[in-house]
């Protein structure tokens, strides 16, 4: 007969505990001590520090490794050599290193860059984060940043884009109770060259909800 819903719960908890107990036994004991004897101690604090990106689903999570920097200990970004500030200087305006940071990062948008090497080369940090990321993906190849069975879209997308087949692609879904739309778009200079993609995905729960119109300012 077929089983009962009992009993696909305790399959699925088994199949669950055995995947879960093996990924953790390799680690213990192939993964850390190959680590320890190899990685030096830069890499492990640059591991520390990366690793808040994500979420601890089995320990509590520590203090962050920047509540535990003294005062005025951070380094500061967007300076040259001779001490003067960047600039971004295009004909639309000029911007400081701050500012173009302070720019992409506010924008309600979790945008990640892929250059025409198909190597990840930037990502913002948005207040509201839809999928992890770390530094740590700065440089790889776009198809080890991709679960398995998502991989082979990703590389549909890349194709087309680079063939100059299309030059936008979107997906929506529901995630954690928000309607996420995901957005590809191909990028290419004056000279329609192709130079990478950028992926947009944006929390559109609340856009979706807007009726009529609102012309006067409402904080309420």
């Amino acid at each position: 007969g077929q089983d009962t819903p009992w009993a696909e719960l305790n399959k699925a908890l088994g199949a669950y505990y055995f995947l879960v107990f093996g990924m953790i036994q390799k680690e213990d004991l192939v993964v850390y001590p190959m680590a320890t004897e190899t990685l030096p101690e830069e890499d492990w604090q640059e591991m520390h520090h990366q690793s808040f990106e994500y979420a601890f689903p089995f320990i509590e999570a520590p203090l962050p490794p920047r509540e535990r920097e003294t005062p005025g200990s951070s380094p500061v970004e967007g300076f040259g050599k001779d001490g003067e500030e960047l600039l971004f200087k295009s004909e639309t305006g000029v911007l400081s290193f701050e500012q173009v940071l302070l720019l992409i990062n506010t924008l309600p948008l979790d945008i990640t860059f892929v250059d025409e090497n198909d190597k990840v080369r930037f990502f913002s940090r948005p207040a509201d984060r839809y999928f992890a990321r770390s530094p740590a993906i700065i440089g790889r190849d776009v198809g080890n940043c991709h679960p398995p069975e998502s991989l082979h879209v990703v590389e549909r997308i890349i194709e087309a884009f680079r063939k100059g087949e299309k030059d936008q692609a979107d997906f929506w879904l529901n995630l954690k109770g928000k309607f996420i739309l995901i957005r590809y778009f191909a990028l290419r200079n004056a000279r329609g060259e192709y130079k990478g993609v950028l992926e947009v995905s944006q929390d559109a729960t609340r856009i979706r909800s807007l009726q009529g119109e609102q012309r006067l300012l409402n904080w309420d």
